[in-house]
């Protein structure tokens, strides 16, 4: 008689997903904030629509990755950052708009599930709810064997966050003449990985622990350094500030996101040399005789958000951003653009 198969012996250990749920519900827990109701677990996660204080309140919802910034921690077998890069993804594309990040949901897909790896995942997605003020009410985790090699997994994130509707910040009350503000980043975040590899690996052939002159922490530790997250001080900016527009420099670096918020008619001139870049970026670019265009459509460059304020009030809202301990600098205006001008140049 043929031996009974069980769906472990196919690949998915259903034991194993419950393990996980045990270890992450208390890192779940601790992200509650006002809203939250119930826990992990249900079919669905609940969170209450009652938000005080908002006239006409708007729902803005972001779903996003890592990327292959993912195989930068299965090379150096270190989880627990990946996490706060998946929240950041996601938050920092809802505050533009002004919006407050209520809630976050994960989906974690792996080969064979490892709950302790996992977790380490979870880990990080809590820290980067908690940077964020949201609440990590749910997600879903795939054991899926044959789709991914051993030790593998890929990661998506959804947040949901609300604005009240006449402090929608859209950009089109941008004008000639506003300051651009940026606020640095911590590296690379989340964006240019495939790029960045190749040069640093292919090209430089250097490895996860060398440590390049001017690097303040070695290959591994550099790349895998969590993307910012910028919820607090930007939301505290728009509180104090006519902030009219403001752009997350992830994919498309700054030619393809800072056009996205520009009313018609209207360039944005970034004044290179205005903020000091990473050393990291500098090892790329070299490494790969990478023109300066192609650094600005890949990379954030060091820039990991564009404000955009009336000049008269960009030197206060600098400083306040120093206050919140941001780096931020003046880095550039808006003018008038001219026909088939390119709406952002970095120069």
């Amino acid at each position: 008689m043929s031996k009974q198969l069980t769906y472990r012996d196919a690949g998915v250990d259903i034991s194993e997903g419950a393990r996980l749920i045990d270890l992450i519900k208390p890192m779940a827990r601790s992200t509650a904030r006002a809203g939250t109701i119930g826990g992990l677990g249900g079919f669905g996660a609940l969170f209450s629509a009652r938000f005080k204080g908002l006239k006409d309140p708007i729902l803005i919802s972001s779903t996003d990755g890592v990327g292959t910034k993912l195989i930068l921690a299965f090379m150096a077998d270190r989880h627990d950052t990946v996490g706060v890069d998946l929240v950041a993804m996601s938050v920092n594309d809802i505050v533009v708009s002004g919006a407050e990040p209520l809630f976050f949901l994960d989906y974690f897909a792996t080969g064979r599930l490892d709950a302790a790896k996992a977790a380490k995942v979870v880990k990080g997605i809590a820290n980067g709810c908690k940077q964020a003020g949201c609440s990590l009410v749910g997600g879903e985790t795939a054991e899926m064997p044959g789709l991914y090699k051993d030790g593998e997994y890929d990661l998506a994130g959804f947040a949901v966050g609300v604005v009240d509707r006449k402090k929608i910040i859209d950009g089109t009350k941008i004008k000639a003449g506003d300051a651009l503000i940026g606020l640095a980043s911590s590296g690379l975040h989340s964006n240019g990985y495939s790029l960045a590899r190749k040069v640093i690996f292919d090209r430089l052939k250097l490895k996860l622990t060398d440590k390049p002159v001017g690097l303040k922490k070695n290959i591994g530790e550099t790349l895998l350094t969590p993307t910012r997250i910028y919820v607090k001080p930007l939301r505290d900016l728009a509180s104090r500030f006519n902030v009219r527009g403001m752009a997350h420099i992830t994919g498309g670096g700054f030619l393809e996101n800072v056009p996205r918020i520009l009313p018609k008619g209207t360039k944005a001139a970034i004044n290179k040399g205005s903020w000091p870049v990473p050393p990291v970026f500098n090892l790329i670019q070299d490494g790969g005789s990478i023109t300066d265009a192609e650094m600005a459509r890949t990379f954030n460059c060091g820039i990991g958000m564009v404000v955009c304020v009336p000049a008269k009030e960009a030197q206060a809202a600098v400083k306040r951003l120093q206050q919140l301990k941001e780096k931020a600098y003046i880095i550039g205006s808006i003018t008038k653009r001219k026909g088939r001008e390119d709406a952002c140049v970095v120069e």
